[in-house]
């Protein structure tokens, strides 16, 4: 792989030379003023709307507490003991941990292999692009009703075509052993076109002539991808794996038009629980706890991962 070496190298040396001393404080004292005009806005905004919240439900959650006046009933860490004694969180934390798998070991690859396809300059990739990408584009609830309607057994899709073949009708959505993986496919189709438009990003900031080297080389077309393409992509790929975790773990939209968390609470999430077992129920201090429990959750997995995996990007 020399020429892929020479084209490396004379890239970097076509890099600009690093700004003189005075250069740097120079552009360092134009900022202040930008950031005297904008930032305390955007610091008060994100302290009335976030910081503020988050401490309150943080409080909330060692009351038992129904909502209404002031909270009185102090419990302590009771509301967090009732969470993790309770089976329906346990299969919500399992249906989460089943929905970043979906997205990393489907979705992720999924998109991939479709960014690369439609990728070049092939007649009709724009097409293909806008197709693959209209899912993301619905509301997370409108494509849930869409496919609340595709699976049912009596007038969607599905019912339709086992009639076409004289079988009986499922019901995936009302059968606890299948509900789960029915929603699993529904996440799939709606978020593959959005990590697909990163990774044709990616592709497209790849430097053509270290593929053009790779070629001259006699590398194939599977070398090129794991040699070359696929270590170039290396920053696009963790950041989309990223996305889909975070994202995995707040998931509530789209399962709330499909089940509602059922049946028998086996599609909850950690976000529909919160919803069904503390805000419905009017027990806003119990719903508060799981609210602790997931944001400590999101927080620690999104550092953690940043900090492993993301420390050079």
């Amino acid at each position: 792989m020399s020429n892929v070496l020479m084209s490396t190298n004379a890239a970097s040396s076509a890099m600009p030379l690093a700004l003189p001393k005075r250069g740097r404080r120079s552009l360092a004292h134009s900022k202040w003023p930008v950031l005297i005009l904008f930032l305390p806005p955007a610091l008060l905004l994100f302290t009335v709307l976030v910081i503020l919240p988050m401490g309150e439900a943080a409080w909330y959650s060692f009351y038992n507490w129904n909502g209404y006046g002031s909270p009185t009933q102090w419990i302590g860490l009771r509301n967090y003991q009732l969470i993790f004694r309770n089976a329906a969180f346990t299969q919500a934390l399992i249906n989460n941990g089943l929905i970043v798998l979906a997205s990393i070991c489907i979705q992720i690859p999924l998109a991939l292999w479709l960014a690369t396809m439609i990728s070049s300059r092939i007649k009709g990739a724009l097409v293909f692009r806008l197709i693959f990408f209209l899912p993301y584009v619905l509301a997370d609830v409108a494509a849930g009703m869409i496919w609340r309607f595709v699976y049912d057994g009596d007038f969607g899709l599905v019912g339709g075509i086992a009639s076409f073949f004289a079988a009986d009708p499922p019901f995936w959505l009302a059968d606890r052993d299948v509900a789960m993986y029915a929603i699993l496919g529904v996440v799939v189709w709606k978020y593959f076109g959005f990590h697909m438009m990163l990774f044709i990003a990616g592709l497209q900031a790849i430097d053509k002539s270290v593929l053009e080297a790779a070629d001259i080389d006699g590398a194939t077309g599977f070398q090129k991808f794991r040699l070359v393409t696929l270590p170039l992509l290396g920053s696009t790929v963790r950041l989309s794996v990223f996305f889909g975790v975070v994202g995995s773990l707040q998931l509530f939209d789209m399962i709330m038009p499909l089940t509602g968390g059922g049946p028998s609470n086996s599609t909850q999430t950690m976000v529909t629980f919160l919803y069904n077992f503390g805000v419905t129920r009017m027990q806003i201090g119990f719903g508060s706890a799981v609210g602790v429990v997931l944001f400590v959750l999101c927080v620690t997995l999104a550092f953690s991962y940043k900090r492993i995996f993301m420390r050079h990007d």
